[in-house]
């Protein structure tokens, strides 16, 4: 399959361009920094004590300071949702790179435990050197207290050492709990875990602030190998020879600090006289430089969500759907949401701390406030919100009286937050794929293209919608055939062209239900073929949108890629929370 520039550019080529530049720059960093420390004078002495160690340690503190610093701005949801919806970044490429925040957390993540291996690697040579290459001429440069002290108390008995073993213990659960196959599992696993990333920043903020590594204050008393003869003399050592014969009448009393080095004494015997001891300081701690901004910045937005998603809401509506999907109707003051935004549900009867993101289904409009959230009941904790939303009821819809509300749990909602699917009636074509409950972030859009679709950019809507079981179209049957009938009366059957996928059945079945008839007609059985498809809606620029399993959305995303007879470009998105 011939592969379209173009397309990969618009797809593929922005990230991977973006991730080139971010690899390049901490290689950068990790460079720059090596040579400071291997080079630099004022860590002469510090070298000569640790060698490579202290140069791959530092290198390594430096990248690891760059990434703790912007591993936290892709999860400021609040943010990216303001930047895409506030009209900021006008391009469209740039907005598309905003729903890269993901891969861009991930990509940090993935950073940070690459050169924590290699920072702690060379931490553990330091403590080595420390204990075997102590010297009595340089007490505060030495972290150990005396030659031959055991290593591990450097470790385990200083602030730093202390800190950073919890710290490599924290980061190896949220890593190892970060894995696909454990997040699929057991997704409370990765939830509490990766929760811990406040604890790995407050232990940073004290590893950091010991001060183990030294630098020379004093470069110009005391250059770094120059010869001292008030600290030769004191410690009746034997003066250099050649110093003897330029000045034969000096004795044990104090070298005058004042006198100028002699320039035959330099230029002969390449040696330098220092009229000071060497002084050495601790680094200022960095690393606050480093993380105090991102990190005050998520707090302050952890905090506006708390208060944002402080009220519970209202629930109007409960309805249970086939395929084990529980509909949520809820309404709240001052809520405002655009198609494609998804929410995050918090219900304390569930579980104390968990919380979950749902895809809006319905957004509040001018003339009704009403949103809501479809779910499929997977996991525990969908299956005890179920069991608590449905407690009084065995029908599968229950609309309760206002003075009846009382009966639902607590229920808190925050956001609503950005995603790609924002961009699908921006396209004059959209070509828009669901698998299964995939299709939540489409229902939105629906919805919106119901209320009304003259004031969009879009004048050609692409659905395919894929399920296993005929049952599973019911959820927003109703919706499609409203829709297709509105646009029927206004005379534009061709805005939307719906095609529904049965991927598994002994036979031929139809939707049930006289009113479904629009959607008999569209229903086939069987796998879209995609490239035929491709072929056929081929024109300008093309949006294409995916939310499902990831077998359907490799293809797509290789199919946007490719070439086409016609020179369109498609435009791949794809649903992922972040």
């Amino acid at each position: 399959m011939a592969l379209s520039w173009r397309s990969w550019l618009a797809n593929e080529g922005s990230k991977h361009l973006f991730l080139f530049f971010w690899l390049s720059l901490n290689i950068w960093l990790f460079g720059k920094t090596f040579l400071l420390y291997n080079q630099g004078l004022q860590y002469y002495y510090l070298h000569q004590m640790l060698g490579l160690g202290l140069c791959v340690s530092r290198a390594s503190a430096s990248v690891l300071n760059l990434n703790c610093c912007l591993v936290l701005l892709p999860m400021c949801r609040v943010l990216l949702a303001f930047l895409r919806g506030s009209q900021k970044v006008a391009s469209k490429k740039t907005r598309r790179l905003l729903d890269k925040s993901k891969t861009f957390h991930v990509t940090c993540g993935v950073t940070i435990c690459v050169f924590s291996v290699l920072h702690v690697a060379a931490h553990l040579v330091n403590a080595l050197n420390f204990s075997e290459n102590y010297n009595e001429e340089f007490v505060t440069l030495n972290a150990a207290n005396y030659r031959g002290e055991d290593p591990r108390k450097l470790l385990f008995a200083t602030v730093p050492g202390l800190t950073g073993v919890i710290m490599v213990l924290v980061l190896f659960l949220m890593c190892t709990a970060s894995t696909y196959a454990i997040r699929v599992s057991n997704y409370d696993i990765f939830w509490y875990t990766h929760n811990l990333f406040f604890v790995f920043y407050m232990l940073l903020m004290l590893h950091v602030s010991g001060g183990v590594l030294k630098y020379q204050t004093n470069l110009e008393e005391h250059p770094p190998g120059c010869f001292n003869p008030n600290k030769t003399l004191r410690q009746n050592v034997t003066v250099p020879k050649a110093f003897e014969e330029l000045f034969p009448d000096y004795t044990a009393e104090p070298f005058p600090e004042d006198l100028a080095v002699p320039e035959p004494f330099v230029q002969n015997s390449f040696m330098r006289v220092c009229s000071a001891e060497p002084k050495f300081q601790s680094h200022f701690p960095e690393t606050w430089l480093w993380i105090s901004g991102p990190l005050c910045l998520y707090c302050v937005e952890r905090l506006y969500r708390y208060i944002r998603s402080n009220k519970p809401v209202t629930i109007t509506s409960v309805i249970s759907h086939p395929s084990n999907v529980l509909e949520v109707r809820m309404v709240k003051d001052d809520f405002e949401a655009r198609p494609g935004q998804y929410v995050i549900l918090h219900c304390p009867r569930v579980s104390a701390l968990e919380s979950h993101p749902f895809t809006l289904t319905m957004c509040p409009t001018d003339t009704k406030a009403t949103f809501g959230v479809h779910l499929k009941v997977v996991g525990d904790w969908t299956e005890r919100f179920r069991d608590l939303l449905l407690l009084h009821s065995n029908q599968d819809t229950e609309i309760l009286p206002i003075f009846q509300q009382r009966r639902y749990p607590k229920l808190y909602v925050d956001g609503p937050f950005g995603s790609p699917f924002e961009e699908s009636l921006n396209y004059e074509v959209s070509l828009c794929v669901a698998g299964g409950i995939g299709v939540t972030p489409f229902a939105s859009v629906l919805n919106t293209l119901l209320d009304g679709w003259k004031c969009y950019k879009l004048r050609r809507l692409y659905f395919i919608w894929v399920c296993r079981d005929i049952e599973s179209f019911r959820w927003f049957a109703d919706l499609l055939c409203t829709l297709h009938n509105k646009l029927w009366q206004e005379n534009r059957p061709d805005y939307i062209n719906i095609q529904l996928y049965l991927s598994q059945t002994d036979g031929i079945q139809k939707i049930i239900g006289e009113k479904y008839q629009a959607l008999n007609s569209r229903l086939l059985i069987g796998r879209p073929r995609w490239k035929l498809l491709f072929d056929d809606i081929a024109k300008k620029t093309i949006g294409v949108f995916c939310c499902g399993p990831n077998k359907i959305s490799k293809i797509l995303h290789k199919l946007s890629n490719s070439s086409n007879s016609y020179g369109t470009r498609f435009e791949y998105n794809k649903e992922s929370f972040s």
